[in-house]
């Protein structure tokens, strides 16, 4: 890098040379013009870089590190995990045959979520997938019966609700009773005991997530300790435990939190593991956000400017379609332009979309010097974004292109808009 680098805080490969934005050393007004937008960049060193720390954290110990497919399931972002010798967490069927069509070694791979159906089950075993994450005791003995139907065991663990306080949005935290996630510490044992009773499953671990966004350790701490009390009691009841699933939910940086960093949380929880007793157990983690959030930039154009006497709005052409969060969860992301150059005042201006709805919003309150045609990055744009967007007003869903290095891949290609109704039918 230059001296007249600029990096943006917690985003690695995000910086300006000279005045333009550049993702490692694609320079970002360039692909917007070359692919269009609305666009979704992705940066290949970005998460390596953050995969790199779990590894560091978990160095020489038995572990097995499953990328969460629904922080973002595009296929080459698959592949270089898979690539990476990374297993997956799916929660469907069809995060499933992404895995497989991605090069994912299905032995690597564990089923979470409380509403498989039998044909997931099926498929699931089918393919040889390496653990479902039961979590209901409903689940429990349908798999048992779909496994019998095969005549085969499925690899089983059950998740724990610890009732722990992740300290999130409440949209997005998984580990208090009154969330729908897996069975209550108190019925834990109980279903650990039945299960062993059935021929159709093998156990071979116990599963605990919390939540997503979580910014402390202590709440993981917490959890850990629940679960060693659990695996303690369910060892005496003659029931053999191999792994420990922890789950994911380590957040990233979008405004001003500081979450730990992924190794030092890790050394944290292996010195509790080990303090505990339980330091020769296997280590299953499902981290999805903190690997992919800051690796990924959305990037948009200001159609128009509408100055107001309450608000100030600067509409763009991304839209809650393309980036749902903020609509779901009034989430915050920064955003700033792709050229630091203009001439423009500045001003506050709420950053919305074309879409027929008031919650169309992509920031609030925001001093940015815009004219009409500038391009701006929205930012922390890698998970949960374009995974979770829709066609609402017919709107065709962006192209993605990873970056490594100064090469640009594009790796989804824009949709059409006759590829959006393409499944419909007209009436005779």
């Amino acid at each position: 890098m230059t001296m007249s680098t600029r990096p943006l805080p917690g985003h690695p490969q995000l910086h300006y040379r000279a005045n333009d934005l550049y993702l490692e050393g694609a320079r970002l007004s360039d692909l917007a013009q070359r692919f269009g937008t609305p666009l979704y960049v992705y940066s290949q060193a970005a998460m390596q870089q953050a995969l790199a720390a779990y590894q560091r954290g978990l160095q020489g110990r038995r572990s097995q590190i499953c990328y969460a497919v629904k922080a973002n399931s595009s296929l080459a972002i698959l592949q270089g995990f898979a690539r990476q010798g990374c297993g997956f967490d799916i929660v469907s069927g069809g995060e499933l045959q992404r895995v497989l069509a991605a090069g994912g070694d299905p032995a690597k791979i564990i089923f979470s979520g409380v509403g498989k159906t039998r044909a997931e089950m099926h498929q699931a075993l089918a393919a040889g997938i390496g653990c479902f994450n039961v979590e209901s005791e409903a689940e429990l003995e349908v798999l048992n019966t779909v496994a019998l139907e095969l005549g085969t065991r499925a690899p089983i663990s059950i998740r724990v609700n610890p009732n722990v306080d992740a300290k999130t949005h409440p949209y997005i935290s998984t580990g208090l009773k009154g969330n729908k996630f897996g069975i209550a510490h108190e019925r834990t044992l109980d279903t650990y005991r039945r299960a062993a009773q059935l021929p159709g499953l093998k156990i071979i671990g116990i599963d605990c997530h919390i939540g997503s966004q979580i910014t402390e350790a202590a709440p993981y701490l917490d959890a850990l300790d629940r679960v060693l009390d659990l695996v303690d009691a369910i060892q005496a009841a003659g029931i053999a435990i191999d792994h420990i699933d922890l789950g994911g939910g380590l957040g990233i940086m979008y405004d001003d939190e500081t979450p730990p960093a992924a190794d030092a949380l890790w050394q944290a929880l292996l010195t509790r593991l080990d303090a505990r007793g339980h330091g020769q157990r296997k280590i299953l983690i499902e981290p999805g956000r903190s690997l992919v959030g800051n690796a990924g930039v959305c990037l948009t154009e200001v159609l128009y400017l509408k100055p107001g006497e309450q608000k100030n709005f600067c509409i763009v052409d991304a839209a809650m379609n393309d980036l749902p969060r903020p609509m779901m969860y009034e989430a915050y992301h920064a955003i700033v332009p792709l050229h630091a150059g203009s001439s423009a005042q500045q001003q506050t201006w709420d950053i919305v979309g074309p879409v027929c709805e008031s919650g169309d919003w992509i920031g609030r309150d925001r001093t940015l010097a815009v004219t009409p045609g500038d391009l701006l990055a929205v930012l922390s744009a890698g998970a949960y974004c374009s995974a979770m967007g829709s066609t609402y007003n017919t709107r065709a869903r962006p192209a993605e292109v990873l970056v490594d290095g100064d090469q640009a891949h594009l790796i989804r290609e824009r949709e059409d808009i006759a590829d959006i109704y393409r499944c419909e039918r007209l009436l005779p």
